[in-house]
């Protein structure tokens, strides 16, 4: 007969506690999973994440390969959704573009977050007069419109689409910075901060090992955000010519080009449209849905 000690030893060596971070992220993925809408963004993100990888790979024409003899052309089986102006393929030119588009909102947010929070963390947890000073430079900025602050610093270092994702960064960093300055002060409020200083730990520690990894929710859902927000700036000013230069198959540049053939080839500015428009919505949708994951008093 076996030992009840050995029993007890045995059962307890097997079931463990689950880890409070793990349950955590399992109960945000639950709700996540469970928000249709939430789901169907992620979808389209994940299908134009496939296109713009593997897309190029598959094109049936070189995106910038003209053909003035079929400019002009409507949407058919040799061109999917018709010629531009310069005879290029309108389908071509949208799956190379899909990379360019999703590479200027990703890195500039990506630029824009890590700066904003890194501000913001500092600002909250130092506070006094380094708190003032930020946040005043902060205000500043938020003063102007997103898309004119952009506009602006665009216009002063030239149009190319790395000045667009320093400009949209930049637009970017007040937003991130109070968001996060924010969550700092409500965290350096709790006990076990005062805990962790009365042990002597460093202020650097601190930030990175305890405050940051409490406060990532608002960042992570704020930056899916801006990353729609990042899309239409950037094709804003690509259609201003101040973005993308040609023949760079960029959404908002082709569709600045087909601006003027609205009459008679519409489809020219139509499928640029509807590839922003699908981009842009896939972000908001997901993004609502990590806001309400996160968000501990919403309701499945």
């Amino acid at each position: 007969m076996s030992d009840p000690v050995q029993m007890m030893n045995k059962s307890n060596s097997v079931i463990k506690p689950s880890n409070p971070k793990t349950k955590k992220w399992i109960d945000i993925f639950d709700k996540l999973r469970k928000n249709k809408s939430a789901m169907v963004g992620a979808a389209l993100i994940i299908f134009l994440l496939l296109v713009a990888i593997f897309g190029p790979f598959f094109s049936p024409y070189s995106p910038n390969t003209q053909d003035m003899l079929n400019k002009l052309q409507p949407p058919s089986s040799d061109h999917w959704f018709g010629t531009d102006n310069f005879g290029r393929d309108i389908f071509s030119r949208i799956i190379h573009g899909t990379w360019i588009t999703l590479f200027v909102g990703f890195s500039s947010v990506a630029l824009g977050a890590t700066v904003g929070t890194l501000l913001g963390i500092i600002s909250g947890y130092y506070g006094g007069r380094l708190d003032s000073i930020i946040m005043r430079c902060m205000d500043v900025l938020l003063a102007f419109p997103g898309i004119l602050l952009a506009l602006a610093i665009v216009s002063i270092l030239g149009g190319s689409l790395v000045n667009v994702i320093i400009a949209i960064a930049i637009s970017s960093i007040p937003i991130f910075a109070r968001i996060t300055r924010g969550s700092t002060l409500s965290v350096k409020k709790l006990e076990y901060i005062d805990a962790m200083k009365a042990l002597g730990a460093s202020d650097r520690r601190i930030i990175f090992k305890h405050i940051f990894p409490n406060i990532t929710s608002p960042i992570i859902v704020q930056a899916t955000l801006y990353i729609a927000t990042a899309v239409l700036s950037a094709s804003g000013l690509s259609f201003l010519g101040l973005g993308a230069q040609p023949p760079t198959p960029e959404w908002g540049a082709m569709l600045s080009d087909g601006r003027n053939f609205l009459y008679n080839a519409p489809h020219v500015a139509f499928f640029p449209g509807i590839a922003i428009v699908v981009a842009v919505l896939a972000f908001n949708m997901f993004g609502d849905g990590l806001r309400d994951a996160f968000d501990p008093k919403s309701k499945e």
